[in-house]
């Protein structure tokens, strides 16, 4: 019997076919899931980074030519120039011109012609990003020999491109430049502080002074002209124009004629010279010497010459009528009040001065070395008595020489639109002493503050601040260089002293000038004028220099302007020193306001 075989075309299932009823459904599903992966792919790109590929395309399309703001002028009270604009070539370049195969050849060429090394041209180019759609200046205030030899090689530097710039100009150069301070480009550090506010690479900003506190005024804002490029970077049509907004115009309290004046009488003498308005605290007048020219920053690169004018060691750049010296028999006048206000002293009070006293084992001299005899309040200003005021300081104590001198304004800022420039000064306390010291305060302490000696540090600001008191009778004001609603009751706060003291104070300044240690200012040539020295002890390189002060207002009986003079290391006293320069500015201050009013000035 023969075996059956199973047929091939029975049910028997052939391992070939195995699987291939699910074939269709393992596409579909694979099918589905990469176009859902292309769908979320192109979803993703579209809407989360849509914007960014936009911008990126619309970059390598659309070029920004940037047109720089014309920086706001700077005017004096009467409305003389102080600073302006002038305008100069730069060069720019596109971002991405370091990675084209002509870079080689352009960078080598700038390099040569601007005197600038091929890796500072990149870094700039770099820091900018390869994908900014603006254009990077890389020079600036371009000579004319540079903007020659630019255009003797301009087959090679196809690319550069030439724009004119707004640059920061000074007129009166060195006489207003502790007042305007100067603008620089950013450096590094204030470029990642400031990006966030609109600022740029190669943006100028003010460094110092007026430009510095009222930069966000002064600056403007940038314009520009969106271009259409071709392939190759060529321009095709201007899609859009944006107009540069200049800078608001700033009105100074300022007088350039005083100003000048004051340069003038500070001469070569390291030191300074602040005039106010008492009444109100308006800055007619600041020096600082040495000075220097802050047009220098305005060029694209600073000689070795002009760095050393502002590097010297003699700190050019410094604000002298900002920085904290001891104030020295200036200081009286707090020593003054301190004694009338705090009841222990009358405006009668008579005490002996003698030629040196001894308080606690410590001998304190008289500057004359005798004494002056018996005196009141107003004779021992009027002769600056040392010996009378250590017996004030002595009896009224250090927490009440200290509020008082608080009172004044020392110690802290004045509000002065220089914040970041301006010194506190120092008042020493029981807490400053046993941290500097880790000594208890004493009542040598209390002697040495009473003259103005010892720790304490004043500006000369703060000192103007301190004398505009007794000359508006009693308000302390707020120095300001804004020209703006001068007389308003906002820039004076009442120290609230009696009507006592404002008067000792103001007899005893008048009795300085007409017969006491300021007579240098008891002139035919200016009104009464009432005023206090101060000579302050100090040291320079081992050698005894003193520091000389003189402040005064005119006139004695209705001040209209305040002038504190501070020689520093002059070595000579604050009536033979500080005084006459005050005289020289009050002189040309009155006889202009007042034609013929006063003696005329005798001729040298």
């Amino acid at each position: 019997m023969a075996l059956l075989q199973p047929s091939p075309l029975g049910n028997g299932k052939n391992t070939r076919t195995v699987g291939q009823n699910f074939q269709p459904t393992f596409l579909i599903i694979l099918t589905l899931l990469l176009t859902s992966g292309i769908g979320v792919r192109l979803a993703y790109l579209q809407i989360v980074e849509g914007a960014s590929h936009r911008k990126r395309a619309e970059s390598n399309r659309v070029r920004m030519i940037p047109k720089q703001p014309e920086r706001g002028n700077i005017f004096d009270r009467n409305g003389k120039l102080l600073a302006s604009t002038r305008y100069s070539r730069s060069v720019y370049l596109w971002p991405m011109a370091h990675t084209k195969p002509s870079w080689p050849v352009v960078g080598a060429r700038l390099s040569q012609i601007l005197e600038i090394p091929v890796a500072d041209l990149e870094k700039q180019l770099q820091d900018a990003g390869r994908n900014s759609s603006s254009l990077i200046r890389i020079a600036r205030d371009l000579s004319e020999a540079e903007i020659t030899a630019l255009k003797e090689y301009q087959n090679e530097l196809s690319e550069v491109e030439i724009h004119l710039d707004a640059v920061r100009y000074y007129p009166e150069g060195k006489d207003v430049a502790h007042v305007l301070g100067y603008t620089r480009e950013l450096t590094a550090e204030q470029l990642k502080e400031k990006k966030q506010q609109g600022y740029q690479l190669g943006d100028v900003i003010g460094q110092m002074g007026i430009e510095k506190a009222y930069e966000k005024i002064l600056r403007g804002e940038w314009g520009g002209q969106q271009i259409e490029v071709d392939g190759r970077g060529r321009p095709l049509r201007v899609l859009g124009e944006k107009q540069a907004k200049a800078g608001k115009d700033l009105h100074l309290t300022i007088d350039l004629e005083m100003q000048k004046t004051a340069e003038k009488a500070l001469g070569n003498r390291n030191g300074a010279v602040v005039a106010l308005d008492p009444r109100n605290g308006a800055v007619l007048a600041m020096v600082s010497h040495p000075t220097f020219d802050p047009n220098i920053f305005s060029k694209q690169k600073v000689s070795q010459k002009d760095w050393e004018t502002v590097q010297g060691a003699e700190h050019p750049l410094v604000n002298r009528a900002l920085s904290a010296f001891p104030p020295a028999s200036t200081f009286k006048i707090v020593t003054t009040t301190a004694g009338l206000e705090s009841g222990k002293f009358s405006p009668n009070t008579v005490l002996q001065t003698y030629g040196s006293l001894n308080i606690g084992g410590t001998t304190f001299g008289e500057w004359n070395h005798a004494g002056f005899g018996p005196l009141g309040f107003v004779g021992a200003m009027q002769w600056s008595s040392d010996t009378f005021f250590y017996q004030i300081g002595r009896a009224v104590g250090g927490p009440t020489l200290i509020e008082w001198t608080r009172k004044y304004g020392f110690g802290e800022k004045t509000g002065f639109e220089f914040s970041s420039e301006e010194a506190k000064g120092l008042v020493p306390d029981e807490t400053w002493k046993q941290k500097a010291w880790k000594m208890p305060w004493t009542v040598g302490d209390s002697i040495n503050m009473s003259i103005g000696q010892g720790a304490l540090q004043t500006t000369p600001l703060q000192v103007a601040v301190m004398f505009a008191v007794p000359a508006n009778g009693g308000d302390r004001v707020q120095p300001h260089l804004l020209k703006d609603n001068e007389e308003a009751k906002t820039w004076r706060s009442s120290l609230n002293m009696k009507p006592e003291t404002i008067k000792v104070l103001r007899d005893g300044l008048r009795k300085v000038v007409s017969e006491g240690t300021g007579k240098a200012l008891n002139k035919p040539t200016l009104p009464p004028v009432a005023g206090k020295s101060g000579t302050a002890e100090a040291w320079k390189r081992g050698v005894k220099q003193n520091h000389a002060w003189f402040g005064a207002y005119a006139p004695a009986d209705k001040p209209e302007l305040l002038i504190v003079a501070f020689a520093e290391h002059s070595g000579g006293g604050g009536g033979s020193v500080a005084a006459p320069m005050i005289v020289e500015i009050m002189e040309e201050y009155f006889h202009r306001k007042y034609p013929g009013k006063y003696q005329k000035v005798a001729k040298q």
